[in-house]
């Protein structure tokens, strides 16, 4: 099989290959790090790359294919993961100069799971600094690039997670999605990405943001490439305290039950003024198509929307805040020399390791909780997230699913909002609220605007629903009559040119 065809399979279709012994995983992961290697300094995907361990990763798996045991639907797949995710011996910086030199001594339990699934773990995924960001542009390492056009923004926070997925050079990853880290990249990028339910995927190992928003969750080709990643990470530990004990179904075997007589709510505050048209007009489009697949297309209301960013930006910040105060230069991580006494060594390390988005945000979060104002930010966000909550489960009576947008506009060019902190925040409109209620809520790509730039459709389901997500993303994806996952072609125009 040539190379560019062998990439373009998705999990699915790449393991039956890899199990009927038509492929190695050698072999594969062979192309996927050539793939890399002429694609990168375009796209900028990795942080760091473990070619070594992951062919030896490849030859293990390849054994167990050969032998019968052990194997799963991710055995000899290669896969990449966001650089919050930690990896013992293998560079973990979350994007940040004051983690350049931090390499973990453990796994993280995603990781565990998926090295036990015999998944081969290419490298490390570029990100916003500590997953604060709706662009990767916070990066220390540069911004990943769109491969639809290199010279826009990749989404963000888990930016790399969705380029190295749309350029070809694995065939899935994981992110994290705080407030829309996952959703966001995958809508700029054409692929397909998940947020669970929270407490649906281990934290333990996840360097944290915001803990009582954070969520792993995978980005693929295909809704399938979702379902099987999400099937192989899920589950309870007991390391994690947040960590859910329910069983996790087996998503892939249900995808093809269809939407018939499934009911899908549309919010009407989810398509205020300022949508871009193209996007309005292909998540119409995607929501009417799901009606015709069967579904039941009906009106809700969230009334409390307009309060979900304002509220997200003082929760997320405040836990910023007080996550980050581990990063003094003492434990681990980078510190800052020619300090005159230790207050000078903790001020210069955390100036000048954290960059400008991160300091932004542990001073707002900082303020919010500080004596005199607590009350008057802190307290009535946490008010305001049990009112969007509850807005979700009255929705939720209505129906099994709510059908928007990802983001009022498709990806944006770089540099074009880092002046404007806020209007960089106001990307995140249609996926914080998620979030905060802690629900599942997947990205599926549903169209192109003019400038041939993707659009996702946005499905938000009850907790632990991620299988009817899955399930009415899939109908949509093979309603479509069309193929949702090709090949970005200004990412070959570009390396055509050179």
């Amino acid at each position: 099989m040539e190379k560019s065809a062998l990439l373009e399979l998705d999990i699915g279709a790449l393991s039956a290959l890899l199990r009927r012994r038509e492929l190695t995983s050698e072999e594969v992961t062979r192309a996927c790090l050539e793939r890399i290697e002429a694609t990168d300094a375009i796209v900028n995907s990795f942080v760091s790359l473990c070619p070594d361990r992951a062919l030896a990763a490849a030859r293990e798996a390849d054994g167990r294919l050969a032998a019968g045991n052990g194997v799963t639907p991710l055995t000899g797949v290669p896969i990449a993961l966001k650089d919050v995710i930690v990896t013992r011996g293998v560079l973990t910086t979350a994007g940040s100069k004051i983690l350049g030199n931090f390499i973990p001594p453990y796994d993280a339990t995603v990781t565990e799971r998926l090295e036990e699934s015999g998944a081969v773990i290419l490298g490390k995924l570029n990100c916003d600094e500590f997953a604060m960001g709706s662009s990767t542009e916070n990066s220390a390492f540069g911004p990943s690039r769109n491969p639809w056009d290199v010279e826009r923004v990749a989404g963000g926070s888990s930016g790399g997670s969705a380029t190295a997925v749309a350029a070809r050079q694995c065939f899935g990853s994981l992110g994290t999605d705080t407030g829309g880290s996952i959703r966001l990249p995958a809508s700029f990028c054409g692929v397909a990405g998940m947020k669970p339910t929270y407490g649906r995927v281990s934290r333990y190992g996840i360097v944290a943001y915001a803990s009582s928003l954070d969520q792993v969750g995978p980005l693929g080709k295909t809704v399938r490439d979702c379902a099987l990643l999400l099937e192989a990470v899920a589950g309870f530990d007991a390391r994690d305290s947040t960590s859910i004990a329910d069983p996790v179904p087996p998503y892939a075997e249900r995808l093809e039950e269809g939407v018939e007589g499934l009911r899908i709510g549309v919010p009407k505050e989810y398509f205020p003024p300022g949508i871009e048209p193209e996007v309005e007009g292909a998540v119409r489009n995607a929501i009417a198509e799901l009606g015709d697949l069967g579904a039941e297309i009906l009106d809700v209301s969230l009334p409390h929307t307009e309060y979900a960013i304002a509220c997200y930006y003082l929760i997320a910040t405040a836990e910023a805040s007080s996550n980050l105060a581990r990063y003094d230069g003492i434990r681990y991580g980078v510190r800052t020399g020619g300090a005159a006494d230790m207050a000078e060594m903790y001020c210069q390390t955390r100036s000048q390791g954290f960059g400008r988005e991160v300091k932004r945000r542990i001073m707002l979060g900082t303020y919010a909780l500080s004596a005199g104002y607590y009350d008057a930010y802190y307290l009535k966000a946490q008010k305001a997230r049990t009112l969007i909550r509850a807005d979700f489960a009255k929705a939720f009576e209505k129906c099994e699913v709510i059908a928007c947008a990802v983001s009022p506009t498709t990806a944006f060019r770089i540099g074009e909002k880092t002046s404007d902190p806020v209007k960089m925040y106001l990307s995140d409109v249609f996926t914080t609220s998620a979030n905060l209620a802690g629900l599942p809520a997947l990205s599926v790509p549903c169209g192109f605007d003019a400038r041939g730039l993707p659009i996702g459709l946005q499905l938000i389901g009850r907790p632990l629903a991620e299988e009817t997500l899955l399930r009415a993303a899939r109908a949509y994806e093979r309603g479509r009559h069309e193929a949702v996952a090709h090949r970005p072609a200004a990412l070959e125009k570009a390396l055509e040119e050179g």
